[in-house]
């Protein structure tokens, strides 16, 4: 327990967004992505998600993983099937965005979601490194609770608004991995993700990683920060979190990148220069593999989402 208690404590927390959406025709999204993890509370309707369309009762709620592309199906099962980049491009043929309070949770066909990030160190995604399925979340009236608290704060702007917002994301976190830990789901990844704690040299490496994204982080480097040779430092990276570290370094990187996308006005190619990618056209070619979209879209997408 203690080492979960560490994991708990070492996560940074960050809201990105909450919205009540309203369903304006039943569709199917064979492969909804976000870099952000994805609570979803279904209020009235029916949602289904992955291969096996597994049933999301009313009341129930969907956790979508940030990094990790699932099949969803919201309405009654339909011939409609689009991709994510369809549902971001053409939202609003979709979803209405209801803005009345007194609305939540009455509307047919609605459900309420909130979008976060949750960081170990503030530098690893602790549930994409978990590499676990969207699942279901059930009988937690309490996490409900906090959705609809947080959808609520958003539609206000009211003094304090978002120091409550941020208590509340981060309490849905909390009870996230208690909901995880209390149901004994994904023994084995959250195993590996309490080694971060047993060498300090990796922590060394994520803080390394994260202050210089887009200088020299070779093997050569990285054996320097931890200590290890250079030929050592691939495989040791790889036990003590399951991913080789260039992979890794990739991923902080575009998440960077899309950070960059979302907040700053910069150009493509200067984005691509600032996160470690000199050559624009292999870094537009990495990011579209990485995320099915181009960078320029990904920049489109928040004003697309803000229905």
């Amino acid at each position: 327990m203690e080492d979960y208690n560490k994991v708990i404590e070492s996560l940074g927390v960050r809201y990105i967004k909450a919205k009540n959406l309203v369903l304006q025709q039943p569709f199917t999204v064979r492969n909804s992505y976000d870099v952000g993890n994805n609570l979803i509370l279904l209020h009235k309707g029916r949602i289904s998600f992955g291969d096996e369309e597994q049933v999301v009762e009313e009341g129930e709620m969907l956790f979508i993983p940030g990094g990790r592309a699932t099949k969803v199906t919201y309405g009654e099962t339909s011939s409609k099937s689009i991709t994510n980049d369809d549902l971001i491009s053409n939202k609003d043929k979709f979803f209405h965005s209801n803005m009345d309070l007194d609305l939540i949770g009455d509307a047919e066909e609605s459900h309420s979601f909130v979008s976060f990030e949750a960081k170990v160190f503030d530098s690893v995604n602790f549930f994409a490194s978990l590499d676990v399925p969207a699942f279901l979340i059930s009988n937690n009236s309490k996490l409900a609770n906090l959705i609809i608290k947080v959808v609520e704060e958003s539609l206000q702007e009211l003094p304090g608004r978002e120091r409550l917002i941020t208590i509340y994301t981060e309490n849905i976190v909390v009870e996230i991995v208690r909901y995880i830990l209390k149901n004994k789901m994904f023994v084995e990844q959250l195993a590996t993700n309490s080694t971060y704690f047993k060498d300090p040299r990796l922590i060394d490496l994520f803080n390394y990683i994260k202050e210089n994204i887009g200088g020299d982080l070779s093997n050569k480097v990285l054996s320097g920060v931890a200590n290890v040779s250079e030929d050592y430092v691939g495989q040791y990276f790889k036990m003590l979190t399951g991913i080789n570290p260039q992979d890794y370094i990739e991923y902080q990187r575009m998440e960077r990148a899309v950070f960059l996308l979302r907040t700053t006005k910069k150009s493509i190619r200067d984005i691509g220069k600032e996160v470690g990618y000199k050559d624009t056209a292999y870094f537009c070619r990495r990011f579209k593999m990485m995320f099915g979209i181009p960078a320029g879209k990904m920049r489109r997408r928040e004003s697309a989402m803000n229905i």
